[in-house]
């Protein structure tokens, strides 16, 4: 098979809060993509705020830099041979934000984004929103980072595509009750909008949050190629070079405005 034929190969790792212990939650890191590149992925993604656990009060001491987790990451990529996709607490000149890095196989940075749609008070309290969309390239494909709720709004989804994003990244914590939105609407989302979505949840307890797992990858005809349960997983799904035309969506194209 030529390598132009070959599609992008996706990982995700679902697992429990590391509960501040941002060493277990670098080692994890470390093994997963190591496991990931050789398997022939070529990005793992992880968790919302991984390096840090997501329910916490202290995300303030355990904020890093841009350039804190870039210099942590960028070994241990190149090692890998598999980019990193991981959501971590961004220690910001005013502030705090919820973000995730992308870091290439190479050590370099891809990407960096901010939490547009931050959910409820409490995150609205501790964090500074994001105020832009974040795109790249990644083994040849236009990618973007979106962050948990972010990928909830159909606006967000449909501006990316637009920009021609072909596959998006997304570190979350997303907890029951709302098992709905990994079943159903991160599937629509892809379908609707002819986009791939890798959805990488926590599983298991954190402070009074039960995470509800069910991490997925799913395709932009929106057959979801990968899933997992309510515990500890990695998952692997290879995206086909080319979707069969017939069932992507052409909504984008076909949409026609209510009229006055």
């Amino acid at each position: 098979m030529s390598q132009q034929n070959v599609g992008l190969s996706l990982a995700v790792w679902q697992a429990e809060s590391a509960h501040g212990d941002r060493s277990l939650a670098f080692h994890q890191i470390a093994r997963a993509a190591e496991a990931a590149g050789i398997a022939g992925a070529s990005v793992i993604t992880f968790p919302e705020l991984f390096i840090s656990g997501y329910d916490r009060d202290d995300l303030g001491e355990l904020a890093m830099t841009q350039q804190a987790m870039l210099a942590q990451l960028a070994p241990v990529a190149q090692k890998a041979g598999c980019a990193i996709c991981t959501g971590y607490p961004e220690r910001l000149a005013n502030g705090i934000g919820n973000s995730a890095i992308c870091v290439g196989a190479d050590g370099s940075l891809l990407a960096n984004h901010r939490k547009i749609q931050l959910f409820g008070a409490v995150e609205a309290a501790r964090f500074v929103p994001g105020d832009c969309y974040t795109t790249f390239i990644l083994a040849g494909k236009k990618a973007a980072i979106l962050i948990c709720y972010d990928v909830e709004f159909a606006p967000h989804i449909a501006a990316l595509q637009a920009q021609g994003v072909e596959v998006i990244l997304v570190p979350t914590a997303n907890m029951k009750p709302f098992t709905h939105v990994g079943q159903h609407v991160i599937p629509a989302m892809a379908a609707n909008h002819a986009l791939s979505i890798v959805y990488a949840n926590y599983c298991g307890l954190e402070g009074d949050l039960t995470y509800f797992g069910e991490s997925l990858i799913a395709g932009a005809d929106g057959q979801v190629l990968a899933r997992a349960g309510e515990r500890p997983a990695m998952l692997m799904a290879t995206l086909p070079d080319q979707f069969h035309p017939g069932r992507l969506s052409t909504q984008a194209r076909d949409l026609r405005q209510p009229f006055p």
